[in-house]
C-alpha cells in the first residue's frame, strides 16, 4: 500500500501559488475575449469557468511538465488552460443532459439562462480550449483530440447503459476510461512531451493519469452513495439518474434470487424512501468495500508510475494529488 506524507508548508504554498496563476490566466483570457467583442457568451462562460473548482487538470499538467524536466511554466500554461476550459464545457453539457439544478451548490447555467444558450456557452468554452492547443506539436494535439472525441463516445455509451442492469464492470471501466480518465492521461502525457521527455517517460505519465482518473471516478461513485453536504449535489444523484456505477454493478453481479430481484426493483423505481434498503443490499454484497479497494489499487498503480522519476517537489505534489483523491469530499 502506498503512503503519502502530509503536505508541507512549502508544498502548500507552491500549490496555492500555481492555482492562483491558473485563475489569473483564465480571468485574463476571458477578459480578452470580452474586449474583442465576445459579449454575453464570454461573460456567462467565464462566470462558470471562474466559479470555483480545484483546477485539478491544469495542476496535473504543470506538475507532470516539471516532473518530466520542464522549466518554463509559460510553456505549459496554454495546455493547462485548455484542459480546464474543455472540462468546464463538458460540465455544462453534462448538467443539461442530467437536468441538474445545482453545480457546486450554485444554480446551473441552463437553469439560469435556458438550455439553448447554455449549450452554446459550453460549445464556446470547448472551442476556446481546444484552440489553445494549436501552439503545440501534432503529437500533443492528437492526444487532446482523441481524448475529446472519446469523451463523446463514452457519453453515448453511458446513455445507452442508463438503467441497464446487465451492465458489466468492463462496460463501466470502458466508459470511465473515455469520459473521466482519458483526459487525465492526455494532459499528463502531453505535458511530458512538451517538457521534452522521452517516449517512455511520457507514456509513464500518461498511465499515471489514466490510473488516477479511474480512481477519481470510483471515488466519485462512492461519494454519491455516501453523501456529503459539501458536495453541492444531493445524495444518490447518480442512482436517481439511472447511472450504473460500479457498486451497483458489483451488487447486481453478486446477489442472486430474491435479493437481486429486490435490488433491480429498487433501481428501476428509485426514490429517497428506498435509500436504506439500497444501502443494506450494497452492504450485503460488500460492494462499497469492493469499490473502495479497487480505487486504492488504481491509486497504487498510479503512484508506481512515478517511481521512474527522481524526487522533486513536483513529484511530491503529484503524490499528494493521489492522496487527495482518496480523502476528497467533493
Amino acid at each position: 500500500m502506498y503512503t503519502v506524507q502530509a503536505i508541507s508548508e512549502a508544498q502548500l504554498l507552491r500549490l496555492e501559488d500555481l492555482r492562483e496563476k491558473v485563475n489569473v490566466a483564465l480571468r485574463t483570457l476571458i477578459q480578452r475575449e470580452v474586449n474583442k467583442g465576445a459579449g454575453e457568451v464570454a461573460k456567462l462562460s467565464g462566470e462558470i469557468l471562474l466559479s470555483g473548482g480545484k483546477r485539478l487538470r491544469p495542476l496535473l499538467g504543470i506538475f507532470c511538465y516539471e516532473v518530466a524536466g520542464g522549466k518554463d511554466i509559460d510553456e505549459i500554461m496554454d495546455l493547462a488552460l485548455a484542459f480546464e476550459m474543455i472540462h468546464t464545457a463538458t460540465l455544462i453539457h453534462d448538467d443539461i443532459n442530467d437536468a441538474a439544478k445545482l453545480r457546486r451548490g450554485v444554480t446551473t447555467l441552463h437553469e439560469r439562462i435556458g438550455q439553448p444558450k447554455a449549450i452554446i456557452a459550453g460549445d464556446w468554452l470547448f472551442v476556446q480550449g481546444y484552440g489553445l492547443s494549436g501552439r503545440y506539436t501534432k503529437e500533443c494535439i492528437d492526444l487532446i483530440r482523441e481524448a475529446c472525441a472519446n469523451i463523446a463516445v463514452s457519453e453515448f455509451k453511458q446513455l445507452d447503459h442508463v438503467l441497464d442492469l446487465s451492465t458489466s464492470p468492463e462496460d463501466y471501466l470502458d466508459i470511465v476510461r473515455g469520459k473521466t480518465a482519458g483526459p487525465f492521461a492526455a494532459v499528463c502525457e502531453s505535458a511530458a512531451i512538451i517538457a521534452g521527455a522521452s517516449p517512455e517517460q511520457s507514456q509513464a505519465l500518461g498511465r499515471f493519469g489514466m490510473e488516477l482518473g479511474i480512481a477519481f471516478q470510483l471515488m466519485d461513485d462512492l461519494l454519491d452513495l455516501r453523501g456529503d453536504e459539501r458536495m453541492g449535489k444531493p445524495r444518490g444523484k447518480d442512482v436517481l439518474e439511472g447511472k450504473m456505477t460500479l457498486p451497483l454493478i458489483h451488487s447486481l453481479t453478486l446477489l442472486h434470487g430474491e435479493r437481486r430481484r429486490h435490488l433491480a426493483a429498487i433501481l428501476n423505481n428509485f426514490n429517497d424512501g428506498l435509500w436504506d434498503e439500497l444501502m443494506g443490499l450494497l452492504e450485503t454484497s460488500d460492494s462499497i468495500m469492493y469499490a473502495e479497494s479497487l480505487m486504492l489499487t488504481h491509486l497504487e498503480r498510479a503512484i508506481h508510475e512515478l517511481d521512474k522519476f527522481p524526487s522533486s517537489m513536483a513529484k511530491s505534489l503529484l503524490m499528494q494529488v493521489a492522496e487527495n483523491v482518496h480523502t476528497r469530499h467533493d
